[in-house]
């Protein structure tokens, strides 16, 4: 058990979740401080300053020569940063952010876990929202920003305990997913697809990982899964714990049906109630969906969950309107793995009917950067009507197997028809968009960095115009 601590320092702060458990632990009373390697860029940088959390930018051994009581090591680190070295060498107490939340937050709670490649940072705000609308003041730990409550992180005396469960590895020293630890009482898996190529070979080693954590749901607990996902089904076939499937599929045990799609919002039946939700796509009646099923498990009413959707406000950079200049839409998205892009683009022509949309994308993650998707992003990008690949990042540092090809993604984008350009810096983007839109357009900025302040930039150019 991690207790007897008052001091704590999180190296790697500026990450989502990281940051979201430092300010909910200084909420808490404990003496908070943290480091990052880069300059923090929002939404986490003006997250952590409005809190009085500034974060040192950089690692070095005399961040911690204060002696925390506790350090908490990001699974970004690896052995050789200066602060890790620092904790082996001084014998600090140090442990990972999922095992720092185990041991001290969710052990006696009643712990509600959302995993899967896709829309878990929107189904646990949602369902996170849906319990706090109803009086039961959870706690949660998001992935992200909700628009509700303006933190991912809160530890409450709630029996409940939201969590967003992330199949990424824990930490340098310990290399399981980290939703492994977060003792699930009830699980919810959206879907499950190839990702995170950095960490595993294949897709059958993401299913373990996966099987592993169906393993640790009780007998007293619940399984709520996608029937509609091929890759779930054999982890489906037999499962130590109570399992129900959700979906739009008429083998689901939990469907939705009757579903409606306006610019606005979204409509679905279940069973002899009617939701709407003030989403947009298809994708978000899947997450609805799942979050309407636990609650119900849980003991909520469907007017409770009704009232939790219609006063639900969205999460930060998930299909977020930036501005709108001249008539043309700026809009921010978190979108990175082809299926979210695809998913995305097919709900803002819901969203924004009758429009050009533009889609730019930054290949920046560990995944995107390699040629596993290399085929997936032609499918996802040409859902748009005109495409901008930045450059890929950090490619140098990949073998040249591995690499996504942008010249061949280029190309096969340009034989579906559609305008595409790879171009190598922001301000290039920028002179390229800005020469090409028109009145009416909505441009998609897709992206899970800062990407050079990119937004803000395309506004200011278009107001000078």
């Amino acid at each position: 058990m991690l207790t007897g601590f008052q001091s704590v320092h999180f190296v790697g702060i500026g990450g989502t979740a990281m940051a979201s458990a430092a300010v909910a632990m200084q909420e808490r009373g404990f003496q908070v401080s943290g480091s990052d390697q880069d300059v923090i860029y929002p939404p986490m940088s003006t997250f952590l300053a409005s809190r009085g959390i500034i974060p040192r930018t950089g690692y070095a051994e005399s961040n911690l020569a204060h002696k925390p009581d506790l350090v908490v090591i990001g699974n970004a680190i690896s052995r050789g940063n200066p602060e890790a070295e620092f904790v082996l060498n001084h014998r600090l107490r140090y442990c990972s952010l999922p095992e720092l939340l185990k041991e001290c937050f969710i052990r006696g709670k009643r712990s509600l876990v959302v995993t899967g490649t896709h829309g878990k940072t929107t189904t646990t705000s949602l369902l996170a929202w849906v319990f706090e609308s109803a009086g039961l003041n959870p706690s949660f730990l998001i992935g992200g920003i909700p628009s509700n409550f303006s933190q991912g992180a809160r530890f409450t005396e709630s029996e409940w305990f939201i969590l967003e469960g992330d199949e990424y590895d824990t930490a340098f020293f310990d290399k399981r997913s980290k939703f492994v630890h977060y003792l699930p009482e009830v699980a919810i898996i959206n879907n499950l697809e190839m990702d995170h190529a950095d960490i595993f070979g294949s897709l059958s080693e993401i299913q373990l990982s996966f099987r592993r954590f169906i393993n640790l749901i009780p007998r007293n607990g619940l399984l709520l899964a996608n029937g509609d996902e091929p890759n779930l089904a054999d982890l489906l076939k037999s499962t130590p714990c109570p399992m129900k499937r959700f979906g739009l599929g008429v083998d689901n045990e939990i469907r939705a049906g009757a579903i409606a799609l306006h610019p606005d919002s979204s409509e679905f039946q279940l069973g002899d109630t009617r939701h709407k939700i003030p989403l947009v796509g298809e994708l978000n009646v899947r997450n609805a969906l799942a979050v309407a099923a636990c609650a119900r498990h849980c003991g909520l009413t469907p007017a409770q969950i009704q009232a939790g959707f219609d006063s639900f406000q969205g999460v930060q950079r998930r299909m977020t309107v930036r501005g709108e200049v001249r008539g043309i839409a700026v809009v921010d998205d978190f979108g990175h793995h082809p299926t979210a892009i695809r998913e995305t683009l097919r709900a803002l022509r819901v969203r924004f009917p009758s429009r050009r949309l533009w889609a730019i994308f930054e290949p920046r993650s560990n995944t995107t950067r390699r040629n596993v998707f290399q085929s997936e992003l032609v499918d996802a990008l040409e859902r748009a009507d005109a495409i901008v690949v930045a450059e890929v990042a950090r490619l140098e540092q990949l073998p040249l197997s591995e690499r996504l090809n942008p010249e061949k993604l280029m190309q096969d984008l340009r034989l579906t028809g559609k305008p595409a350009a790879y171009l190598p810096t922001v301000e290039s983007i920028l002179d390229h968009v800005v020469a090409g839109v028109r009145e009416g357009d909505v441009v998609c900025v897709f992206s899970n960095g800062g990407f050079g302040n990119i937004h803000d930039r395309l506004l200011t150019r278009l107001a000078n115009g």
